[in-house]
């Protein structure tokens, strides 16, 4: 079992599930997330066979394939016995509910364990990825890997609406402020700006078939993070990074990173430029006026 562990001494070991997006439109969120979990002591074990959960579309359509896509997911990883971490918060929240549904539901658990040959036993648990960064490390465990302090850098940390609730499920530290990406980040060296549009919805899947409202919703928390002094916005989502990248109708347009990406730079680990380089706003000319890259 993974264990809460403040300062390992050892590797640690997750089940990992890298969700469909880790091979398309957020690979650099997915490579910074493996380089960085490496580098704080952090082993994924990446779950063998895992399948699409359904994302942010399978609710709407059918509720009990948008229980069952994540649900045989959830009992690949009770094989492993480990907690597994999820980037996407769509995927997070699509395997939590699956796992609330085998320990409530029964004659749904009864249904899905006929089919995939297991029993349900609720060892191992799912968590996204700022969850185990921020919980199961404290800020010396990061501070001591930090290399390239992020000084200079004002940052907004942007959770998204998806990650933080219902409260009552997900448990973040405050469901309306939470703090837990703005302590990481500062331990990396950069300087948290106070805004209020972390939890704000950026319009998430609707991109395509409303256009026009994303474009409002993005730029409206892009504004907001101009507005508190940001130099850029931290996202712990895909979806948001891209959406609020591609869809903030301002003049000048504001990076957005991954946090992950940020804690690689601080922690100084190779391969960032490559990653920064397919972003569609590029931060690289930000960095380098920091100093944070060289020119």
């Amino acid at each position: 079992m993974s264990v809460d562990n403040k300062h390992p001494s050892k590797t640690i070991e997750y089940s990992y599930y890298p969700g469909c997006t880790a091979e398309g439109t957020s690979v650099e969120f997915d490579r910074s997330a493996r380089a960085v979990c490496e580098a704080v002591g952090i082993k994924l074990l990446e779950l063998e066979d895992w399948s699409c959960c359904g994302a942010s579309s399978a609710h709407s359509l059918n509720h009990e394939l948008s229980l069952s896509l994540p649900g045989r997911n959830v009992a690949l990883a009770q094989e492993a016995g480990l907690d597994t971490v999820i980037p996407c918060p769509a995927c997070y929240q699509n395997s939590m509910a699956a796992d609330r549904a085998f320990r409530q539901e029964e004659d749904w658990r009864h249904k899905m364990e006929s089919l995939l040959d297991f029993e349900y036993t609720g060892q191992g648990r799912p968590r996204h990825l700022l969850d185990v960064l921020s919980r199961d490390l404290d800020t010396d465990a990061v501070k001591a890997k930090v290399i390239k302090p992020l000084q200079g850098l004002k940052v907004a940390s942007y959770y998204g609406c998806v990650l933080v609730r219902p409260p009552e499920v997900t448990g973040w530290d405050d469901p309306e402020h939470p703090m837990t990406m703005d302590t990481l980040l500062e331990a990396a060296g950069a300087t948290p700006v106070d805004w209020s549009y972390k939890v704000d919805c950026c319009g998430a899947s609707m991109t395509f078939p409303m256009g026009s409202v994303v474009i409002d919703l993005s730029t409206k928390i892009v504004e907001g993070a101009i507005e508190a002094g940001a130099d850029c916005i931290a996202s712990a989502c895909g979806i948001c990074q891209i959406n609020l990248e591609t869809r903030q109708a301002v003049q000048n347009k504001m990076p957005i990173f991954y946090f992950t990406e940020l804690m690689a730079l601080a922690f100084g680990l190779p391969g960032v430029e490559k990653w920064l380089g397919k972003h569609t706003v590029d931060p690289r000319p930000l960095l380098r006026e920091r100093n944070l890259l060289a020119r």
